[in-house]
């Protein structure tokens, strides 16, 4: 470890050689000892140092841990902030109003994450709002084995991975053991900012880990003086979801990646309350549906009026794709049970990027016909 206390370095170049390493938890406790001998314009300058050479070496969250810590030390101290931001936000000024269609195509056009510059949210922001989510985050440090979230608890934040890892595991509702890990760089835990409802997973640390986090009652407040911040996070959501519903769901898999990529453009977030009905059987089926939050019921209604449930629909459930596939009529009824949140993609969206793809069409009757029969076995089993 390199002694902070050290008369023959600067704080710029202490600040240096522990930005080479790259570990904040290590580079922040040198500084903290020279809060902790009183040397606290010592400490705020080596945190300001160290902040400039993590934004300059394209190590944007790191920068924001350092500019954190020195804000702590002197509240007032705003050029680092304004720095940062030079650096990393994508507008000067704030987009014109009624640009959230603009911002959320242009989120889908930033580059994928092993680009180091762009980071998810704050790669979408102007300069004052930038600084304003820069305030507005929290860093967190847990230990091995402390969990960061765990499934089923009521989520209310979401969280950036300045450095570390933790694995993720999914076991309630027999959705699988394991799925992760999370690592450097990456965004988990988004959906609880746009809607209340429970965690997803489980995520535990194996390393010590440093991370960001951003609360639901935090970007209530920021989005009233900067809106754009909500309308990137709800567009940072809805591509996130339509993204991985893209990866993995056999209908679209025959898409190559830029063909995934300009679809997942058309999916839009969609809230409804409980009742709503969304498929009508009998009437053809307008669009394609992601569950997000919430839980849904498909079911037949016989010719006396009696109904009968199909297995409840949960998060990540797809449904309205039968009808698309096939161009027939919807067969079951689905109703929300409780306020939901959706991603719904529109037959014309479907058809445009899917159905007129060359192949496609044989692939996907084969596919619906056999959910099809599935269904029709279930509803004869009743």
């Amino acid at each position: 470890m390199i002694d902070a206390s050290d008369k023959h370095l600067s704080q710029r170049e202490l600040a240096g050689q522990l930005a080479a390493r790259g570990r904040v938890d290590l580079a922040v406790a040198e500084f903290r000892q020279l809060e902790q001998q009183g040397k606290t314009e010592a400490a705020a300058a080596g945190y300001e140092a160290l902040a400039r050479a993590w934004a300059q070496g394209s190590q944007l969250l790191r920068a924001i841990v350092a500019c954190k810590e020195l804000l702590r030390v002197d509240p007032r101290h705003t050029r680092t902030q304004a720095f940062i931001a030079n650096l990393y936000a994508r507008y000067s000024t704030p987009p014109l109003e009624g640009t959230g269609d603009t911002v959320s195509a242009e989120l889908d056009l930033l580059p994928e994450r092993e680009d180091p510059v762009a980071v998810p949210i704050f790669s979408m922001l102007y300069r004052d709002a930038f600084v304003a989510l820069l305030e507005a985050v929290d860093v967190r440090v847990y230990g091995i084995g402390q969990p960061v979230m765990r499934e089923g608890d009521p989520g209310a934040s979401m969280f950036f991975m300045v450095e570390g890892r933790g694995d993720v595991m999914r076991l309630l509702e027999g959705r699988g053991p394991q799925e992760g890990p999370v690592v450097d760089g990456w965004v988990f835990g988004e959906m609880a900012l746009i809607t209340e409802g429970p965690r997803f997973s489980t995520v535990m640390p194996s390393v010590p880990s440093v991370l960001l986090e951003l609360t639901r009652a935090r970007l209530a407040e920021l989005s009233k003086r900067h809106p754009l911040v909500e309308r990137v996070v709800q567009a940072f959501c809805r591509k996130r979801a339509a993204d991985n519903l893209l990866r993995t769901h056999p209908i679209f898999s025959p898409l190559r990646f830029e063909q995934r990529r300009l679809l997942a453009r058309e999916f839009q977030l969609h809230r409804v309350p409980a009742g709503t009905t969304l498929l009508t059987a009998g009437t053809m089926g307008d669009a394609l549906y992601l569950l997000l939050r919430g839980r849904c019921t498909p079911y037949h209604v016989h010719p006396d009026g009696r109904e009968s449930p199909y297995p409840v629909l949960r998060e990540g459930d797809v449904f309205g794709e039968i009808s698309l596939m096939l161009d027939k009529p919807v067969t079951a009824m689905v109703r929300a049970d409780v306020p939901c949140v959706l991603l719904r993609l529109d037959r014309s969206a479907f058809e445009r990027h899917i159905y007129n793809q060359p192949g496609m069409r044989d692939a996907l009757m084969q596919i619906g016909a056999e959910r099809l029969q599935r269904t029709a076995r279930l509803l004869a089993d009743r």
